[in-house]
């Protein structure tokens, strides 16, 4: 069914994470029930919001990554393309940026 999809480590952390991330969001849920809050984004948000909006940029980053990962290699004349880890890193940090100030 998922032969298709292309399983490499990066992509396997990646959906483990957000998948650690929706278990921990819904039992913080019943502990302490979210309010909604406004910060830097242009809308009045809830903790579910935020987690929302944050993986969407993850998402996006990581795809913007990979589409200029063979100019990034040119344009800094690199022998590889960059690892997808940066890429990782870069939208998780992201998405706790849009948790926690969002």
């Amino acid at each position: 069914m998922f032969d298709w999809m292309v399983w490499t480590t990066p992509v396997a952390v990646f959906f483990i994470c957000i998948a650690l991330m929706l278990v921990g969001m819904t039992v913080w849920e019943f502990k302490s029930p979210t309010t909604m809050r406004r910060g830097w984004l242009p809308i009045a948000t809830t903790r579910g919001d935020r987690l929302f909006i944050g993986l969407l940029a993850a998402a996006y980053v990581n795809l913007i990554f990979i589409g200029l990962a063979g100019k990034f290699q040119e344009w800094m004349s690199l022998e590889a393309e960059p690892s997808i880890w940066i890429s990782f890193v870069l939208s998780m940090g992201l998405l706790a940026l849009v948790m926690r100030k969002g």
